[in-house]
């Protein structure tokens, strides 16, 4: 479904990825893992088509990678993108506006699950409330591909276990393929079927998670200490 050729992306002089070159399969969860700052964003984005590469070439579902690709492709951004006057409804009703994709219904069951008031002023909401709404509004999609950037960042140690999941029931693996970034591995680590490892703009390793427990007798988390500084 996903396609990364020999991409490279430079802001400036300087280089946040370099030479990137993988394939992510449809009905799979991955896993881009990597110290802050390696180019976990970065890589993303461009696969959002929010940002473009220097060089190289993304595909998704074999067309090339533009802006029109957000039908596509649902992003949760690791930063806030929301209007403070709005209410939880009326981002929900706005983002049903945007997307074709959009499903009322999910859209619905991810509030309740994860325990957001409706009528809510955005404004008033902590920062892991607001990582909860975002996670509403990108889950509520029906698009083929969920990328999300640390989509965890903020939420309660002590929910974040359930809310990780409570995820699986939203997520169609016969339809979606899921990216999921972040440093934060110990919740995620069940879910995932592969790790992309990136460090310094590159890419370290491509290992399947579950070979990796079996063969090496390695969780991600012990990998990553053993292979990533």
């Amino acid at each position: 479904m996903i396609k990364v050729e020999q991409v490279t992306k430079k802001y400036g002089r300087e280089g946040a990825v370099e030479d990137l070159s993988f394939s992510l399969e449809k009905g799979k969860i991955y896993g881009f893992i990597g110290p802050n700052g390696s180019g976990k964003s970065t890589t993303l984005k461009m696969i959002a088509g929010l940002v473009f590469p220097s060089s190289g070439l993304i595909t998704v579902n074999g067309k090339k990678v533009n802006r029109k690709i957000a039908k596509d492709v649902a992003y949760l951004s690791e930063l806030d993108f929301f209007y403070p006057s709005f209410t939880v409804n009326d981002m929900i009703k706005f983002s049903a506006t945007q997307f074709h994709d959009f499903n009322m219904e999910r859209a619905g069951e991810l509030l309740t699950f994860m325990k957001l008031d409706p009528q809510k002023k955005l404004k008033q909401l902590s920062k892991g409330n607001r990582g909860r709404l975002k996670l509403v509004i990108t889950l509520a999609r029906q698009a083929p591909i969920l990328l999300l950037d640390e989509p965890f960042s903020g939420l309660d140690p002590m929910v974040r276990d359930s809310i990780v999941k409570g995820l699986l029931s939203y997520i169609d693996f016969n339809e979606q393929t899921v990216v999921i970034a972040t440093h934060e591995i110990d919740e995620i680590e069940t879910l995932l079927d592969e790790i992309i490892a990136i460090q310094d703009g590159r890419i370290v390793a491509i290992e399947n998670v579950e070979e990796l427990r079996e063969s090496k007798g390695l969780s991600v988390l012990e990998w990553m200490k053993k292979n990533l500084i």
